[in-house]
């Protein structure tokens, strides 16, 4: 199976093939509103602007997953990212990303790459363990999705090569779609 073969929701309703991607480098990502990591939305952006016209898709799919922090439907946070944080790119309509009713897509990009080991070196991280160890425990094991803000690199072959925990550096993220523009 290949990434292109996956089909994803517009909040909309319209149904897009991913191979409307072939060919780009894609980062793709669960998202949420109301989450501490929210203002990677503007992060994510500037990322876009300066890499787009190189090749550079980002994809965000928001979830409410972790701790209800995207309650709203799809649509409206679309509307509220590209108010509040100036999003251009492509946002989705609400999915699972762990679970039996996890979209698709995300299985097959969890399966694809190794789940870093948690680390736990700054406050923010043994902060964030914590919550999910008390409170999501399964999102611990395997290769679940941790939290929000959870990003996959896809290159223009539409292999999976990385995948970025919710507070992976943006330069480290950058420095990795660097070398594949």
């Amino acid at each position: 199976m290949s990434i292109y073969n996956y089909l994803v929701e517009k909040p909309n309703g319209e149904i897009l093939s991913m191979e409307t991607y072939r060919n780009k480098i894609m980062l793709i990502m669960n998202t949420a509103s109301q989450c501490q990591f929210t203002y990677q939305y503007e992060d994510m952006q500037k990322l876009y602007e300066k890499y787009q016209q190189k090749g550079l898709e980002i994809l965000s799919f928001p979830c409410d997953q972790f701790g209800n922090q995207n309650p709203e439907d799809g649509e409206t946070t679309k509307t509220q990212c590209k108010l509040q944080y100036g999003v251009s790119y492509p946002i989705f309509d609400k999915v699972e990303v762990n679970g039996v009713k996890a979209h698709s897509l995300f299985n097959y990009l969890k399966h694809e790459v190794d789940c870093p080991e948690f680390e736990k070196h700054s406050m923010q991280q043994k902060l964030l363990f914590n919550h999910i160890q008390e409170n999501y425990p399964d999102y611990l094991i395997g290769r679940n999705i941790r939290w929000n803000f959870t990003k996959f690199l896809v290159d223009s072959t539409g292999k999976v090569i990385k995948r970025f925990e919710p507070d992976t550096s943006m330069l480290d993220i950058e420095k990795a779609i660097e070398e594949l523009l």
